[in-house]
C-alpha cells in the first residue's frame, strides 16, 4: 500500500470513531463519563470487550508464536474460562452490591485508606507502563510502514495518536468507549476472518479439509504434560490463565468499568459469560491463522518470524490490497480499543481513588478536575512512549519494564483474596510495604528459579506474587480481627 492510502484509511477510521462519539455523547456528566449512566446493553459491552482483551500485542504476536510454541497458549485460554467464571459469580455480585464506580473502593471499606490507595496506585502504575508499551509496539509498526516514508517524526506520530484518543473520549468517557470498542472489535475480527479465508485459499485448503490440514501440520499440539519444570506445562499454563483472567480483568478498573456500565448484575453476568465463549473461539482462530501464515511464509520464501510474521505477509502485497487494508484497520483497532479504555479508566481511578472528587467537591468542580486529569494522563502517555523510544532504546529493557508492570497485579490478588475469603484485618499503614516487597521478591525468585530450582515459573509467577503478598498481609494482621 502507498503511504497516502494508509493515511486516508486512518483518517476515515477516526472519522467513524468521532461519529460514534458524537452520537453516544450527551451531557458529558461524571455519571456518564465514569458509569455510562448504567445504561449499556450487555451484548454491546461483551462484544467490545473482546477487542479490549486482545490488544495490539495479541493481534501482532499471537500468530507468530505458533511456529515455536504450537498451540500451547490455548492452555492459558482454557484457564481464562475458569477465571471469568470467578469474576461473574463472585466479583461482579460484590461490585454491584456495593454500587462501586472504582472497584478499589472495596479495599477502603475492608482494610482502610492505605490499602485502598495502594491498590489504586498499583493499578495506575501497571496500566500506564503496560498500555504505553502496547501502544508503543503498534506505533512503531505504523511509523515503519507509513510515517517514516512521509517524513513525520515519531514524537509527532505519538502525540497525534494520543490527542485523537483524548478527543473522542474527553466528553463522555466510558459511555463512548463502550460503543467505540464495538466498532474496533468488528474491524479486528473482520481482519482476522478475511485473512484466514484468503490464506487458506492461497494454500489450497477447503473448509472441509481444514481440520485434516491442521492436524497434519505438526503445529497444533495444545496440551503439554511432559516436563513439569517447563513454563509451558499444562498445569502451570491452565492455573496461571485462571489467575491472569481474575486479576487482569476482575481486578482491573479498565475492564471492570465496562462491566459496571450494564443495567444490573444479571446483565453484567450475561455479558461476562458470553464474552468468555466468544473470546475462547477468537483466540483459537488466531492460533489457526498462525499455522497458515507459518506455512505460507515457508512456501513463499518470506523471511519473517514471531512479531514480524503477520505484518510482513499482510502488507507485503502477495495477498492483495484488501488484506493489507483490513490488516491496517485491525492493527489500529487492536491498539486503540485498549488505549481509549485505559485512558478513561486511569482518569476514573485517579479522580475517585486518589483525589476523592466525588466526596470532596460539587458536580461542576468534579467535572473541571476530571477534565484536567484526563489531559494530564494523556500527556503522561506521550511522555512514557517517548521515553521508551528515545531514552530506552534497548527493546529488551522495555520488555522487562512491561513484564515488571505485570507484577503489580500480584498485590491486588493478595489483597482481594484476603478480603474476600477471610475475616482477617491488617495493620493498614504497613500494607504499602508488603505490596512493594512482594513483587520485588517475586522478580528475584523468577530470574533465578531455573538455576536455584531447575524450574521455570512463566505465567505462574503471578500466583507466587499473590501468595507472597497474602503471606505478608497475614504477618501484619491486626490483633483486633
Amino acid at each position: 500500500m502507498q503511504p497516502y492510502q494508509i493515511l486516508i484509511l486512518i483518517a476515515a477510521y477516526f472519522g467513524l470513531l468521532f461519529l460514534v462519539s458524537f452520537f453516544s455523547s450527551r451531557a458529558g456528566s461524571n455519571a456518564e463519563f465514569f458509569r455510562a449512566n448504567r445504561e449499556s446493553p450487555w451484548y454491546i459491552v461483551a462484544f467490545g470487550m473482546i477487542g479490549a482483551s486482545l490488544s495490539g500485542v495479541t493481534f501482532i504476536s499471537l500468530p507468530g508464536t505458533v511456529a515455536t510454541d504450537s498451540f500451547s497458549y490455548f492452555q492459558v485460554v482454557l484457564g481464562y474460562t475458569v477465571g471469568y467464571a470467578v469474576i461473574g459469580l463472585i466479583l461482579l455480585p460484590l461490585y454491584y452490591r456495593l454500587n462501586l464506580t472504582s472497584i478499589y473502593s472495596y479495599l477502603e471499606s475492608r482494610f482502610g485508606k492505605y490499602s485502598y490507595k495502594t491498590g489504586a496506585s498499583f493499578f495506575l502504575l501497571s496500566r500506564i507502563v503496560g498500555s504505553s508499551f502496547r501502544l508503543f509496539l503498534v506505533a512503531n509498526v505504523l511509523q515503519l510502514i507509513l510515517f517514516d516514508e512521509l517524513g513525520v517524526p515519531y514524537y509527532i506520530t505519538v502525540s497525534a495518536t494520543i490527542f485523537l484518543i483524548w478527543l473522542y473520549t474527553f466528553r463522555s468517557g466510558i459511555k463512548t468507549v463502550v460503543w467505540t470498542d464495538t466498532l474496533q472489535t468488528f474491524f479486528m475480527l473482520l481482519s482476522l476472518g478475511v485473512t484466514l479465508i484468503v490464506v487458506s485459499d492461497e494454500l489450497g485448503i477447503t473448509a472441509g479439509g481444514m481440520i485434516n490440514h491442521l492436524s497434519e501440520s505438526g503445529l497444533t499440539k495444545i496440551f503439554f504434560f511432559e516436563d513439569w519444570k517447563s513454563s509451558d506445562h499444562f498445569i502451570k499454563q491452565f492455573v496461571s490463565g485462571a489467575f491472569i483472567a481474575i486479576v487482569m480483568t476482575g481486578l482491573d478498573q479498565d475492564m471492570m468499568q465496562k462491566n459496571l456500565t450494564c443495567r444490573n448484575l444479571k446483565e453484567a453476568q450475561k455479558n461476562m459469560f458470553s464474552f468468555t465463549i466468544v473470546l475462547t473461539v477468537v483466540n483459537m482462530m488466531f492460533l489457526i491463522l498462525g499455522v497458515l501464515l507459518t506455512q505460507y511464509a515457508d512456501l513463499s520464501g518470506i523471511d519473517a518470524i514471531k512479531d514480524e510474521l503477520f505484518p510482513a505477509i499482510a502488507t507485503g502485497g502477495e495477498l492483495g490490497i484488501g488484506v493489507a487494508i483490513l490488516f491496517i484497520l485491525g492493527l489500529i483497532a487492536a491498539a486503540y480499543s485498549s488505549a481509549d479504555g485505559t485512558l478513561t479508566a486511569l482518569t476514573t481511578s485517579f479522580s475517585i481513588d486518589i483525589l476523592n472528587i466525588e466526596k470532596r467537591y460539587e458536580e461542576a468542580k468534579q467535572m473541571k478536575i476530571r477534565k484536567q486529569i484526563h489531559i494530564t494522563i494523556s500527556i503522561l502517555f506521550i511522555a512514557v512512549m517517548l521515553i521508551f523510544k528515545y531514552a530506552i532504546a534497548d527493546k529488551s529493557v522495555i520488555n522487562k519494564l512491561f513484564e515488571f508492570a505485570g507484577y503489580t497485579y500480584g498485590p491486588l490478588l493478595g489483597l482481594y483474596t484476603l478480603g474476600l475469603f477471610t475475616n482477617i484485618k491488617v495493620k493498614d499503614k504497613l500494607v504499602p510495604v508488603v505490596a512493594i516487597l512482594a513483587p520485588i521478591l517475586s522478580y528475584i525468585i523468577s530470574i533465578n528459579s531455573l538455576v536455584w530450582f531447575g524450574f521455570e515459573f512463566g505465567f505462574f509467577i503471578l500466583i507466587l506474587n499473590g501468595f507472597l503478598t497474602l503471606l505478608g498481609l497475614i504477618l501484619i494482621r491486626s490483633k483486633h480481627n
